[in-house]
């Protein structure tokens, strides 16, 4: 699944597994990370549950975050050097995080709604591995997530060996067209479609 870009896998894939544009990596290049969700809840203003989460993530894991909050960051650098530590894929945040330039330079990848130096509090202590939603996606404890430079896409864990057959037969599809076979078959696609839009105009 690390092979595949998101594209291919928004092609073969319900658009609601899709998150949000604003779900973006946080700093560029970004490498692609795939893996199962760790799933974490915060509520506004607080990120113990995150905190906690790099302890108990097992490694190649993802962890991803609902918060819903722009007004304090989730973590900074040396969660994320723990957690880089730890064996943890990377992080998928609904929310924003801080020390990005720390974060950069110690290459852990970073997905997330954007950057505020305001660190949150640690009071609300939550179950981990729950049901959330993250960038308008819903996600279980173990759904695979890819992430890259043109988003995140969250395929349902009894879903992936479908999803991988498709979209590696995508993959091998696209790679066996020439540019100039792609274009033939684009522009004749695009006529065709233009074509009936006049004729519908008539």
């Amino acid at each position: 699944m690390a092979d595949l870009p998101t594209t291919t896998l928004a092609d073969v894939l319900d658009r609601r597994q899709v998150m949000e544009a604003a779900i973006r990596p946080l700093w560029s290049p970004t490498p692609r990370i795939a893996g199962p969700a760790f799933t974490v809840r915060c509520p506004p203003g607080d990120n113990l549950m995150l905190h906690a989460a790099i302890y108990r993530a097992e490694p190649g894991s993802v962890i991803v975050v609902e918060s819903g909050d722009l007004d304090y960051a989730l973590a900074g650098g040396n969660v994320c050097a723990v957690a880089q530590r730890n064996g943890v894929a990377g992080f998928v945040l609904d929310g924003l995080i801080r020390d990005i330039d720390e974060i950069r330079e110690m290459g852990f990848p970073v997905w997330g709604r954007g950057v505020i130096p305001i660190p949150g509090g640690k009071a609300a202590a939550l179950p981990l591995n729950v049901p959330i939603r993250c960038g308008g996606v819903a996600v279980q404890a173990g759904d695979f997530v890819v992430a890259d430079g043109d988003g995140v896409v969250v395929v349902p864990s009894a879903s992936v060996p479908e999803a991988l057959a498709a979209a590696e037969a995508k993959l091998q599809a696209d790679a066996a067209l020439t540019l100039d076979e792609w274009e033939q078959a684009h522009r004749a696609k695009i006529d065709g479609l233009l074509e009936a839009w006049q004729g519908g105009q008539a």
